[in-house]
């Protein structure tokens, strides 16, 4: 194999690359990227044997080949190489080396074989459709932060993608709960996704989708499959196992009867909730909200460092209630509001609050009280 290729774009590559790889693989060949030069150009391939990358970049092939070679390695040198260098990449098969060439500077690289590099076979796609990358980052954005993390639940550790019937229309839903919160976000069905099946997208592979749906183009193409999804972003695609699993019955959590509602200025509830949680310990995080009278009156008292007050003004005029909740939750939804209030659905203490930006917004929360 000989190749020539810009430092940038196959810096760029590298870098989507080496996200995939496990840094600490017992398998060595996990380690590695995949290098191919073909009358197309050069094409790299990561994974770790959940998720694979895939991309091809442009390069001057002088030789047709494969190799593979340390991903982290090959990532730190051409990342301190300098601006607008050119780097020529050579292996041949006796050596077991492969030599990286850039202007004054000569790396020679341990090899594997190509041929013990596993493929991520990703079946018959049963689903096909393309979906604005600007839509696919909203609905990940919205949801994300409520991926739960106990191994233990492992069919929670990804986000629910389905479709749905609602009010009338084909609808794109996004969900992702841990037990203590719930998020829901949703669109206009794409052409081609109605009656796609549900599926959870684990988490690494929902972090990475989220970072290469920057450099996507025009649309993301998503193919799904009862055990895949592939993603299609311009120049790089992306494979990954699902989960195999089966997500709750979300709807059920979800509050119909609450009936106290309170409308509040977001920026300034979410303010005072960070500040009075300053006071809170580490373990507990518990804030009181103690609601009525056209105002609601935020309160921590935390034995081991003292007690903390602040008023927020409140649209509210239902009878008064004192609920509690984690103010780090309870943050992390006010930050994906995007209008400028924030409206509390509540029915009392134990029971779930429903939170949105504004009634039938497409994304909404649900949030689970603590005792204060």
């Amino acid at each position: 194999m000989k190749v020539t290729v810009e430092r940038a774009s196959l810096l760029k590559a590298l870098s989507h690359a080496q996200r995939v790889v496990e840094r600490r693989s017992t398998i060595p060949i996990l380690s590695n990227v995949l290098l191919r030069a073909t009358g197309e150009g050069l094409g790299l391939k990561a994974t770790d044997l959940d998720m694979e990358v895939t991309e091809t970049i442009r390069a001057e092939v002088a030789m047709p080949g494969a190799v593979t070679v340390p991903a982290q390695t090959i990532y730190e040198i051409v990342r301190k190489l300098p601006e607008g260098a050119q780097v020529s990449l050579e292996a041949t098969g006796e050596t077991g080396q492969m030599v990286l060439r850039s202007g004054r500077s000569r790396f020679t690289l341990q090899t594997l074989p190509e041929d013990d590099f596993p493929d991520l076979a990703a079946g018959e796609m049963t689903v096909d459709f393309v979906i604005a990358p600007g839509d696919l980052r909203k609905l990940i954005e919205k949801t994300q932060f409520a991926i739960s993390t106990e191994e233990t639940r492992y069919y929670l550790n990804g986000i629910y993608f389905h479709t749905i019937e609602s009010d009338g229309e084909t609808v794109l839903r996004a969900v992702a709960t841990d037990g203590h919160r719930l998020a829901r976000a949703q669109l206009p069905a794409p052409a081609g996704a109605a009656g796609m099946p549900g599926v959870i997208v684990p988490r690494k592979a929902v972090a990475e989708i989220l970072k290469l749906v920057e450099d996507a183009g025009d649309v993301v193409r998503i193919e799904l499959s009862s055990a895949k999804i592939r993603a299609t972003f311009a120049s790089v695609v992306l494979t990954s196992k699902l989960i195999d699993g089966t997500f709750p019955d979300y709807q059920r959590v979800i509050p119909a009867g609450n009936d106290k509602r309170l409308v509040v200025d977001r920026d300034l509830f979410a303010k005072a909730v960070d500040r009075v949680s300053t006071i809170s310990s580490e373990r507990g995080r518990a804030v009181k909200l103690a609601i009525g009278d056209g105002r609601v009156t935020l309160s921590v008292n935390n034995p081991d460092s003292g007690s903390a007050t602040e008023e927020v003004e409140v649209d509210y005029d239902a009878s008064p209630l004192d609920i509690g909740f984690n103010a780090r939750y309870l943050l992390d939804i006010t930050a994906q509001l995007d209008g400028d209030t924030a409206l509390l659905k509540l029915a009392d203490p134990g029971s779930p609050t429903l939170i949105q930006d504004r009634e039938g917004a497409p994304a909404l929360y649900v949030l689970m009280p603590m005792r204060v």
